[in-house]
C-alpha cells in the first residue's frame, strides 16, 4: 500500500465511500460544483485562467480550514489529467520527499506528468523545501502547496518566487447554508436517504459556528442528523444544532498569524475610542484560548503608548487589572481587562511621550556620544573636585521657583526638543506647566546674563 493511498474517488470501493465522513462524500469533484472563491474562480479570473489553461505553473493556496484548499487541488489534478500524489507534511520526512521525486523523475521520462499536493506544507523546515527546488525548477513535479499560515513568513523565498500564490477566503454563512441544504437533499453523497428536514435556523446556526469553515459545518450537520433520527421526529431544529456544535469552533492560532491578527484589531480598536470593537476582539482571543497573562501585557503596553501622559491613571489601572488576574483566574479575572479596555478607549489619548521616546533613542543612535556636562556630575572623591566635577551645579530647590537656569544637555544638543505635549487629558496642565517652566528659565538666563544657547 502506497504513502499517498486514501484519495477519494481513486481505488474505493462504494462501501468504503459511504463510510468516510460527509465533508469528504459531499468533496466537489468540479469546478461546476465547487462553491466559494469567485475572486479566484469566476469567469476571467486568474486562477481559473490558469485551470483552463492548463497553466503547468506550481502554486500555493493559503487560507483558513475548510475552504477548498485541497479541494482545488483535486479538480486541478482532474483538469490536467496528471498523475496526483497527496503529500502530507506532518507525516512525511525527507526519505519520502526523495523517494516521491524519484517516482516523479521515473513518470516524468515515460511522458506523465505529476501533480505533487502537500497538505501544510509550512511544516516543513527549510532542508525540506529545498529538497523540491530542482524538481520544481525542472517542471519534473507541478507543486501545489496549501497552508494555514502565511507563507511569506513560513516558505523559503527561492519556492515562494516560484509558485503563484492564492488566497482563499472564509465561505460565507449563506454559502454554508447553502451547501448543507444541499447535502440534506443529496441521496447519492449526503443525507438524503435519511429524509430529513432542518429548520432554517438551524442550519444558519451551524453555519455561523463553523467561523467559514465548511468541514466544520458537514461534521456538525453530521451530528445533528443522528441527533434527529434518533429522536425520531426526522427534523433538525434550533436545539439539536445548538447540542450538535456543543462548543463553537473559532480560528485561531495563538503562535501564528491569526494571533497577531487579532490582537492588532484590539489595539487599534482601542486607539480609535472604540469599546464596543475592542471587547468584541478581546472576547475573540479569550474564547480562542489565549492567554489572559499576555492579553494583561498588552494591554498595559497600550495604556503606555497611546494614553500616556493624557490620563496617567490608566497604567496603574491596568496594572490593577493583571493583579486581578493573577489573584481571581479566569473567567472571574477576564473582567478586569474588559474593564480596562473599556476605559483605554474612553480616556484621552496621547502618544507624545511614546514619539518623544523614539525621537531621543533616534539622535542618541545618529549623533556623537557626548561626555556628560561637569556641572552635571557628582564629585565624591576630592581628585574629582579638583577636575570641576559638579562644578557650577545648581540645586533647583534652593531656586525661588523651583526652577534654574542651568543647562542639562550636552553643548552640541542644546535647545532640542523632543517631548511635545498634547492638548489631551492631564497632558494639557503638564504643556501649561512645560511652557511655564521654559518661559522662568528664559528670564532666568536673561536675569544673570547667561549665553542662550541653541541648535543652528
Amino acid at each position: 500500500m502506497s504513502l499517498f493511498d486514501g484519495e477519494m474517488g481513486r481505488g474505493q470501493n462504494e462501501a468504503q465511500r459511504r463510510m468516510a465522513p460527509l465533508a469528504e462524500r459531499m468533496r466537489p469533484r468540479t469546478l461546476e460544483e465547487y462553491s466559494g472563491q469567485e475572486h479566484l474562480l469566476g469567469a476571467g479570473k486568474p486562477l481559473r485562467v490558469q485551470i483552463e489553461h492548463d497553466d503547468p505553473t506550481s502554486m500555493i493556496f493559503w487560507g483558513p480550514p475548510g475552504v477548498g484548499k485541497t479541494t482545488l487541488a483535486k479538480i486541478i489534478a482532474e483538469y490536467s489529467q496528471a498523475s496526483f500524489i497527496e503529500f502530507s507534511a506532518v507525516l512525511s520526512g525527507i526519505k519520502e520527499i526523495k523517494q516521491v521525486m524519484a517516482d516523479a523523475e521515473g513518470a516524468a521520462r515515460m511522458g506523465s506528468r505529476t501533480i505533487l499536493f502537500i497538505d501544510e506544507i509550512h511544516r516543513f523546515n527549510k532542508s525540506q523545501q529545498d529538497a523540491f527546488l530542482p524538481y520544481v525548477e525542472r517542471g519534473t513535479i507541478r507543486l501545489i502547496g496549501a497552508t494555514t499560515e502565511n507563507p511569506s513568513f513560513e516558505v523559503i523565498g527561492a519556492l515562494l518566487s516560484r509558485c503563484r500564490v492564492y488566497v482563499l477566503e472564509p465561505l460565507s454563512e449563506v454559502m454554508i447554508v447553502a451547501l448543507l441544504s444541499r447535502a440534506l437533499a443529496d441521496e447519492a453523497r449526503g443525507l438524503g436517504a435519511m429524509k430529513l428536514n432542518a429548520d432554517e435556523d438551524a442550519l444558519k446556526l451551524l453555519a455561523s459556528y463553523s467561523s467559514g469553515d465548511c468541514r466544520s459545518a458537514y461534521n456538525a450537520l453530521e451530528v445533528a442528523a443522528q441527533l434527529a433520527a434518533a429522536g425520531g421526529t426526522g427534523r433538525i431544529t434550533h436545539e439539536i444544532a445548538r447540542e450538535a456544535l456543543q462548543q463553537r469552533v473559532l480560528l485561531y492560532d495563538k503562535s501564528g498569524e491569526e494571533h497577531y491578527n487579532l490582537i492588532s484589531a484590539l489595539h487599534k480598536s482601542v486607539r480609535n475610542s472604540d469599546p464596543d470593537a475592542a471587547l468584541y476582539w478581546l472576547a475573540r482571543m479569550f474564547e480562542g484560548g489565549e492567554d489572559p497573562l499576555y492579553l494583561a501585557r498588552r494591554i498595559t503596553r497600550m495604556a503606555i503608548e497611546d494614553i500616556g501622559l493624557a490620563a496617567p491613571e490608566a497604567l496603574n489601572l491596568c496594572n490593577s487589572a493583571r493583579q486581578a488576574v493573577e489573584f481571581l483566574g479566569s473567567p472571574e479575572g477576564d473582567l478586569a481587562l474588559a474593564e480596562a479596555v473599556v476605559y483605554l478607549c474612553l480616556a484621552p489619548k496621547s502618544n507624545s511621550v511614546y514619539l518623544a521616546w523614539g525621537a531621543v533613542k533616534g539622535d542618541v543612535e545618529s549623533t556623537r556620544q557626548e561626555p556628560v556636562p561637569l556641572h552635571l556630575r557628582n564629585a565624591p572623591t576630592k581628585l574629582m573636585k579638583e577636575l570641576d566635577y559638579g562644578k557650577g551645579y545648581k540645586y533647583a530647590h534652593n531656586e525661588a521657583q523651583k526652577v534654574s537656569d542651568m543647562d542639562c544637555l550636552p553643548k552640541s544638543l542644546l535647545g532640542s526638543k523632543w517631548y511635545h505635549p498634547t492638548d489631551e487629558g492631564l497632558e494639557k496642565k503638564l504643556g501649561a506647566r512645560l511652557e511655564e517652566v521654559q518661559k522662568i528659565r528664559e528670564k532666568l538666563k536673561q536675569t544673570t546674563g547667561s549665553p542662550r544657547r541653541s541648535m543652528d
